[in-house]
């Protein structure tokens, strides 16, 4: 679940001390990749699956509305993703979801050592909605899940030997961006498969956390998808999910609406099965 907040007062936490959701004995992995919650939309889609949910809202939206849908779902980029670590400021969080879902990134990914994700509603815009948040208690793990699904991942340092313009693009990448006040720690960027620097021309030594993740991202998914060829990369799966939750989030009392219509057809579907003699 995403914390929103305007209070852009923070508190550390001790992580050992917060319980660890169903099915994450460990307490590596706070979300499933890919999805960074499982609400009652989701659920809705696990049992009727997405072209069910699609045919029954369809004819609730307007076809500008529909077309909108897919215009964003083709250019939506699945393999260039920010990583945040410890984010301090609400603001500063709220601003990296805006600047990921603006760029048709459809990941972000946080890690939770210390600090409790939370982004400032007022500056989200409802863009939060959009994408998928994945949310991590360690940073080693998340690095290990993110190369099992092909990732290359970064650090983000000051003094890193690679320039941002000479990453490799030609496989999914991953970058992850430290706390405002403290960078990344040492046992993050070990953790990582390299490091890159961003170009300083001032005297100013670093950026702000949120325009580091936008100017990174921004670079980075220009380059993949010239790469690609193409400005989405989903797969057709992931596509029609998405259509799903999009359509549902566009209309109000879409469970409802849904469960309605799929048990009409059931029993539209009985009342015409023939009679035996």
């Amino acid at each position: 679940m995403w914390h929103l907040t305007g209070d852009p007062v923070r508190k550390y936490r001790d992580p050992q001390h917060e319980p660890l959701p169903d099915g994450d004995p460990d307490g590596d992995a706070l979300a499933a990749a890919g999805g960074g919650r499982h609400d009652a939309i989701d659920r809705l889609i696990d049992h009727h699956g997405p072209d069910a949910v699609c045919a029954a809202l369809a004819p609730l939206l307007t076809a500008e509305r529909m077309a909108r849908v897919e215009e964003v779902l083709a250019a939506r980029l699945g393999s260039v993703v920010p990583v945040v670590e410890d984010v301090y400021d609400p603001h500063n969080g709220a601003a990296v979801i805006r600047s990921a879902e603006a760029l048709g990134l459809q990941e972000l990914q946080v890690i939770e050592t210390g600090l409790r994700f939370q982004a400032a509603r007022g500056i989200t815009r409802g863009c939060h909605r959009w994408i998928d948040l994945v949310r991590w208690r360690a940073a080693a793990a998340c690095a290990d899940a993110l190369r099992a699904r092909g990732f290359r991942v970064l650090a983000t340092t000051p003094h890193a030997a690679t320039p941002l313009a000479e990453v490799d693009v030609r496989a999914p990448v991953a970058v992850i961006f430290g706390n405002e006040h403290a960078g990344l720690p040492a046992a993050t960027i070990a953790a990582c498969d390299g490091a890159v620097a961003l170009p300083m021309s001032g005297f100013t030594e670093s950026f702000n956390l949120s325009v580091s993740a936008a100017l990174v991202t921004s670079h980075l998914a220009m380059r993949r998808r010239a790469h690609l060829g193409r400005t989405g990369d989903l797969d057709p799966a992931r596509l029609a999910r998405l259509r799903a939750r999009w359509y549902a989030l566009k209309v109000r009392g879409a469970v409802g609406v849904v469960e309605r219509a799929v048990s009409r057809q059931t029993r539209g579907g009985v009342a015409t099965e023939p009679q035996s003699p």
